[in-house]
């Protein structure tokens, strides 16, 4: 009988979406889910301190400075570093890519309208640039496919 590996301890982990506009990402993102778009101005300012990035890396977002290429929507009940403004729990990435979508989501996010009906939901959600793909009805449940503004794929359950 061969035993069982170690335990390991949980892995901390963040999700990455490409993006051509990853702040139009946040924005979009921080609404749907409730989350807040992370502030790295201190982090900013202290990396181009000692001359580490460029002042062309970053730009003005929301009356702050960010990462041009770079921006995080974090839970806002999660940890985060008060000096970096990167959190340290749930949290999406959002990076900026050359080459546009080209083909079906390998892995998508699912939301759950909780108390409200998920109609509700959904026009909360095109409301705030999503559209609606389809709805599913199958016999593991119902649920609608639906896009973000740069065509990624989600549902709402």
């Amino acid at each position: 009988m061969t035993s069982a590996p170690p335990p390991v301890p949980p892995v901390h982990w963040k999700l990455v979406v490409d993006a051509a506009d990853p702040h139009a990402q946040a924005l979009f993102w921080s609404a749907a889910l409730g989350y807040t778009i992370e502030d790295n101005d201190a982090l900013i300012a202290r990396v181009l301190s000692f001359g580490g990035a460029p002042e062309e890396a970053t730009v003005e977002f929301q009356g702050r400075r960010a990462w041009r290429d770079l921006i995080a929507v974090r839970h806002p009940d999660d940890p985060f570093d008060k000096d970096t403004g990167i959190g340290e729990g749930r949290r999406i990435l959002f990076q900026r890519v050359p080459e546009p979508k080209s083909a079906k989501n390998r892995l998508h996010i699912d939301l759950h309208s909780g108390d409200r009906p998920r109609e509700a939901e959904v026009q909360r959600l095109t409301e705030l640039g999503a559209t609606v793909e389809r709805e599913v009805a199958e016999a593991g449940g119902t649920w609608v496919v639906m896009r973000d503004p740069e065509g990624n794929e989600f549902c709402v359950n």
